[in-house]
């Protein structure tokens, strides 16, 4: 029982409600209590009779003596309901209608009023019992004192109906009332967070297209925000999974079908020329060469990926990183009958990864020779502003659209997918790795295009300080 979080909230509500309603309740009695009031009304029943007394029997009683003054005593004593006491000028108790009570103390005895004025009091005991009296002066220097005693528990029936009971209703009413807000609450609460296990329940049966409306208390909605942000990141995480499989598995597949086939045909002697065989060879050569790029690209991504990558601390004059480049790729360059015409002047020195920066640059302006068309050509140039490197790589080539601009860095994605095979043609790796040794590094690669008019390729590199210790790699 009690073993869920509506049922234990609702618990909780519902003490806390009975424990305020306790205190408010106990804390009114007992401030009904010790409160004047009902001492207020005793006070006002004797003020009531007193002046009655005073006046109708005063003379009267200074003129009995003996058993008629107790009996007159008494009378008194039975028509107000109050205890009667005379008392002489000289402060003594000639006759008291209750004198088995407790005695009156002699201060009360030697009080004295101003003319006819009414002097309110108390005496006796807390156990033997205290007594409220009144008392007023008389002809002769005569006093009269009326006295009842002070309400107690037991006279709690005196104002019970007319205090306690509505008290009480109301603390009935009250209870029942914040039941049913406690249940309102908790369910309030809780209902989200069911909801949630139930959709947590079917995310992990395989249901990813489950989400959560947003509701209850901010901390509950805020939950369900990100378990919602959570769950489309697993799914897009396991469609990006299934789609490298797939991607891997077809770009394996062709190489693997042209060496099975070519390599088929020497063995059977279909290939029985010379010449023949040449070309079997040299095609299953290209295919298995295509093959470990594939796999070398892929072991360095899971590298990255995983953090595993070091990357060396290096003085690099990017100047003269990019004039090696340039002339690594002459060469080719010179076969696709394209300038590559070098405009970067005077930088400052990065500090950083040497090896890896040329790989970023190899990449791109590999790729902008390839897909500039013969008679065109690649630029570079360079500049510094506000603690960052920018060089620019860019080609007269036919552009890229712009629906395919934001896709290009995705692992696989190939713009050209009717490129020829051989050596030459990618897996679409190459972008992605160039933009993970990018942020390594701390910077930012971006890529702008305009059909028929080229693309540009900017990297973006923070100037780390030549006697800094630490190179800004760590990819958080």
């Amino acid at each position: 029982m009690f073993r869920s979080l509506q049922s234990r909230l609702f618990l909780t509500y519902l003490l806390v409600a009975g424990l305020v309603l306790l205190f408010v309740a106990v804390s009114l009695l007992f401030l009904l209590l010790r409160s004047p009031s009902g001492d207020q009304r005793v006070y006002l029943s004797l003020e009531r009779s007193l002046p009655t007394i005073a006046r109708g029997q005063g003379r009267l009683l200074l003129e009995l003596e003996g058993e008629e003054l107790n009996s007159t005593i008494e009378r008194m004593d039975q028509m107000s309901g109050a205890r009667v006491i005379l008392i002489n000028p000289q402060g003594e108790v000639l006759v008291d209608s209750r004198s088995t009570e407790s005695p009156v103390p002699e201060e009360v005895l030697q009080q004295s009023g101003i003319g006819q004025e009414i002097v309110r009091g108390r005496f006796g005991k807390v156990g033997e019992g205290i007594w409220l009296y009144v008392s007023q002066s008389l002809v002769q220097h005569f006093r009269i004192i009326l006295a009842s005693p002070r309400p107690t528990l037991m006279n709690l029936r005196l104002w019970w109906d007319s205090v306690l009971r509505p008290i009480l209703q109301a603390a009935g009413i009250a209870l029942l009332l914040s039941i049913f807000l406690s249940w309102l609450m908790s369910r309030w609460v809780a209902a989200p967070l069911d909801r949630m296990a139930e959709v947590s329940r079917a995310v992990a049966a395989g249901d990813y297209d489950q989400r959560l409306q947003p509701g209850g208390p901010e901390e509950v909605r805020g939950l369900a925000l990100t378990f919602n942000e959570m769950v489309t990141r697993v799914q897009a995480g396991r469609k990006a999974q299934r789609d490298f499989v797939a991607n891997v598995s077809h770009e394996l597949k062709t190489p693997l079908t042209s060496i099975q086939g070519f390599a088929q045909a020497i063995l059977d002697g279909t290939a029985q020329d010379e010449e023949s065989q040449q070309h079997a060879a040299q095609v299953v050569y290209d295919e298995a060469q295509r093959l470990h790029r594939l796999v070398e690209d892929l072991l360095e991504l899971a590298r990255m990926d995983a953090g595993q990558i070091d990357f060396h601390q290096d003085r690099v004059e990017i100047i003269t990183l990019l004039s090696a480049v340039v002339e690594r790729l002459s060469v080719k360059a010179a076969e696709a009958g394209v300038d590559v015409i070098n405009k970067v002047g005077q930088l400052p020195v990065l500090i950083g990864d040497g090896d890896r920066l040329a790989q970023v640059f190899m990449n791109l302006i590999d790729n902008a020779i390839k897909h500039t068309p013969e008679g065109g050509q690649v630029s570079l140039w360079g500049e510094y502003a506000d603690g960052w490197i920018s060089i620019h790589v860019e080609d007269t080539g036919p552009g890229i659209p712009e629906e395919e601009l934001s896709r290009i860095f995705e692992r696989f994605y190939q713009l050209d997918k009717a490129r020829p095979g051989g050596m030459d043609r990618g897996v679409g790796l190459g972008l992605a790795i160039t933009r993970e040794i990018v942020r390594s590094h701390q910077g930012r690669l971006v890529a702008q295009s305009e059909l028929g008019r080229g693309s540009r390729f900017t990297v973006q590199l923070p100037v780390v300080r030549a006697d800094d210790t630490t190179l800004a790699v760590d990819r958080g």
